[in-house]
């Protein structure tokens, strides 16, 4: 990976950190600069609050993935000390050759010890221990029962009834459903206790509480009765290993690399560009989800990244950030599942787009807008899916037509230009085509979030970047 300014940005665990590391860097606080002969190893001394100022490297042993030291206690990684390191190394500041210090010598001897091992271990996931699979199967059966019982009472009763509820007693609920490993359902009852919040101290936003109620509910009853049907299965069969299914996330089961390949949902050599980028706060779970819609230059298919970051660990889980340029890594994950999968890669590295390569990323769109709202009505049917579909459509033209924006492909389909409510104002971008200096280009896309408008009963489309044969325009941030 070429040391730019992006990269650096990109390893920092937030921009505060990569913004000290540049005061450090601008204000002379390096010393002592030296790197090795062949280049893969940078070093120097940064002052601090002591009179022992700080050691701090840069070693690109492995170029797609450096390692950065230093001896400051920060539980950053990378900190401040060291991001400044790779600043000075931007900047151009002269670095001495000399000989590698013993002591990284042997931090890199112990690290090849581990990657041989490793390499050499046995492929695949661990042998799950029979037993204790066998206590979660049961503790898991157990609480969807409980979870059905609630789940039964609030359908007979009807969500009207919210407004009369105890937030404190899904609250309950979802913290024994947690310690049952059904984490799913645990925040499907927390998205509850909110709307009971919500009903209780905001009457004026009751109506959107209510229908949020409502489809926690519906995704609720769907996934307990799927998810009994599958679990007893299991049980019965002795199967103890992650399915290929949607279940097992909708559970609450977090997928591991060795998993996903495991059962064969991957592929090499991938090449993905980065159309969109956003940050939500879920106030349900109380993490910050950082998500990324990327477009695979072969396939046209679109999928998703999510860096989750806890509100209590903010600090300590490296945010991610917009990518720009190609993307290209040698290991594409892909998880169980339809529509707009998740993506996960293990390394990577980007280089600039060519000309030739942006110029085909229109043609990658759906032959119109007729065959994306099929897309959308399948994954809206499916109740453990989001009521929404990330497309990419072709545009013919965009325009106004009385008071909305209107999206027209080019064999004369159209469709309602407007920001989902469920998004919130800072994910507002329709008014944004408006705006845009120049006319959209012929033979360009529009990229977005098609989803059905329960106000007046219609597909309508998110916009959320334009895609022409010379650039993306993001919409959003």
């Amino acid at each position: 990976m070429p040391l730019t300014e992006q990269s650096v940005l990109l390893l920092a665990p937030n921009p505060a950190a990569a913004e000290n590391g540049r005061k450090l860097s601008r204000k002379g606080s390096f010393s002592a600069h030296h790197k090795t002969s062949d280049g893969t190893l940078y070093w120097a001394e940064c002052a601090g609050s002591g009179k022992t100022p700080y050691r701090v490297s840069a070693d690109f042993t492995s170029p797609e993935a450096p390692v950065c030291r230093c001896s400051c206690p920060s539980r950053q990684f990378p900190c401040k000390h060291a991001l400044g390191l790779l600043f000075e190394m931007l900047d151009g500041k002269p670095f001495e050759t000399a000989e590698i210090p013993q002591d990284i010598a042997g931090k890199r001897a112990r690290q090849a010890a581990r990657t041989a091992r490793k390499e050499s271990a046995p492929s695949g996931p661990k042998k799950p221990n029979a037993a204790a699979q066998k206590k979660k199967l049961d503790k898991q059966l157990a609480g969807l029962d409980m979870a059905e019982k609630m789940v039964s009472e609030l359908l007979v009763a009807g969500v009207g009834t919210l407004a009369g509820s105890s937030a404190q007693s899904y609250d309950k609920l979802a913290k024994d459903l947690g310690s049952s490993y059904l984490t799913g359902l645990q925040t499907a009852f927390s998205r509850i206790a909110l709307a009971v919040r919500t009903v209780q101290k905001n009457p004026d936003q009751t109506q959107a509480a209510y229908s949020e109620a409502l489809r926690a509910l519906i995704a609720l009853h769907s996934t307990i009765r799927k998810a009994r049907v599958f679990l007893r299965q299991k049980l019965e069969e002795g199967s103890r290993s992650a399915e290929d299914t949607v279940l097992f996330e909708a559970l609450g089961g977090v997928w591991k690399l060795e998993e996903l390949q495991s059962i064969g949902a991957f592929r090499e050599n991938a090449g993905l560009v980065q159309l969109s980028f956003d940050v939500t706060y879920d106030e349900a779970k109380k993490e910050f989800c950082e998500r990324g819609w990327w477009l695979d230059i072969s396939s046209g298919q679109i999928g998703q990244t999510l860096n989750l970051r806890p509100a209590k660990a903010l600090k300590y889980v490296k945010g991610d950030d917009s990518r720009f340029g190609l993307l290209e890594t040698p290991m594409l994950y892909t998880y169980p599942g339809e529509g707009n999968r998740r993506i996960r890669w293990d390394s990577a590295s980007t280089r600039p787009i060519e000309p030739r390569e942006q110029a085909a990323l229109p043609a990658l769109a759906q032959p119109d807008l007729a065959a994306a709202v099929k897309l959308t009505k399948g994954q809206i049917k499916n109740t453990l899916l989001p009521k929404y579909m990330a497309v990419m459509v072709p545009i013919g033209q965009v325009g106004t037509v009385g008071d909305a924006f209107v999206l027209e492909d080019p064999k004369g389909g159209r469709i309602v230009l407007r920001d989902r409510r469920e998004d919130g104002a800072d994910h507002a971008s329709t008014a944004r085509l408006a705006m845009l200096p120049e006319p959209i280009p012929v033979g360009s896309a529009l990229f977005g979030l098609m989803f059905y408008d329960e106000a007046d009963r219609t597909i309508c489309l998110h916009p959320y970047s334009v895609v022409t044969p010379w650039r993306i325009i993001r919409l959003q941030y």
